[in-house]
């Protein structure tokens, strides 16, 4: 099912997952039971990332594979086109299209930084916007674009980060899913922005929940997202090495954020599990208890 026709029949939000390609044995291991634990939430869909110039393109279409024939999930696969050819790309899309995936999301994707022999294709695509016009007539997939609401660490300033996004969208863009903000009113200023501009469809935002302190700076240094003081004051209260108090804050914080985006009209919520179950399953069960979903 194409994912806009799944919004336009839900009476309430949906809720999706996105899950990555284990790089090592010990990550596919802990992937499985991660599959099997949030399959069993039954979300409305999840996504699975395609990595920095196909690096892991063959494990993107095993873990496709994997929650379209093994969970019976609807999917949406990401596509990340920098340093691919045109022959690379359709033959991707191909694979995906005789694997039944009706939904893509189409990112630049990032520059590969741990391989220092990777030579781009001479004919790549080096913008998102580029690569849409690309696709878009070639297929019938329901074709997503990924966005920024404190806007892209690359761009020039918000405004022509939002010029781009409306290029992407006038190029064939079904929807938005963006990148993770932790003060929602990030996402609300995006979203009248975008309406200003009129981009008219639909916005789903990105969740990311607090698993670490660690990785919440990696990640936020990585994609642009602030770090509020009342998020360093909580933290900064709990004892020293208290993974645990970690791990229940980042559930409460991230709960109290889905309702208030839920609260706010929006089509659903995209939760960044970093292919961890605990946490997530904590936040959508007390979503459902509640009655968002």
């Amino acid at each position: 099912m194409k994912i806009t026709d799944l919004w336009k029949k839900r009476d309430k939000p949906t809720i999706s997952f996105e899950l990555f390609p284990p790089r090592s044995e010990k990550a596919a291991e802990r992937l499985e039971k991660t599959i099997d634990v949030l399959a069993g939430l039954k979300p409305d869909f999840a996504s699975v990332t395609f990595g920095a110039g196909g690096s892991t393109r063959e494990g993107s279409y095993q873990l496709l594979e994997k929650l379209i024939v093994g969970k019976k999930l609807e999917v949406i696969g990401y596509f990340a086109g920098y340093g691919l050819g045109p022959e690379d790309i359709t033959g991707v899309l191909n694979s995906y299209q005789e694997l039944g995936i009706e939904n893509i999301l189409v990112v630049r994707g990032d520059i590969p930084r741990d391989d220092e022999g990777f030579t781009p294709h001479p004919n790549s695509f080096i913008h998102a916007s580029s690569l849409m016009e690309f696709i878009q007539p070639k297929y019938d997939f329901c074709l997503g674009v990924a966005a920024y609401p404190e806007g892209h660490i690359e761009a020039e300033s918000k405004e022509r980060d939002l010029e781009y996004l409306k290029l992407k969208v006038d190029h064939g863009a079904d929807y938005i899913i963006t990148n993770y903000t932790y003060d929602n009113r990030f996402f609300y200023e995006f979203r009248e922005r975008c309406q200003t501009l009129g981009i008219d469809v639909p916005i789903v935002p990105g969740v990311m929940p607090i698993y670490s302190e660690k990785m919440m700076d990696s990640l936020a240094s990585l994609c642009g997202a602030t770090i509020t003081e009342d998020i360093r004051q909580a933290l900064g209260n709990l004892p020293e090495g208290d993974k645990e108090g970690v791990l229940n804050f980042g559930i409460e914080f991230a709960f109290r954020q889905c309702k208030d985006l839920f609260n706010a009209d929006v089509p659903g919520v995209h939760i960044y599990t970093m292919d961890r179950y605990k946490t997530v399953a904590a936040i959508v069960t007390r979503l459902r208890d509640e009655g968002f979903l």
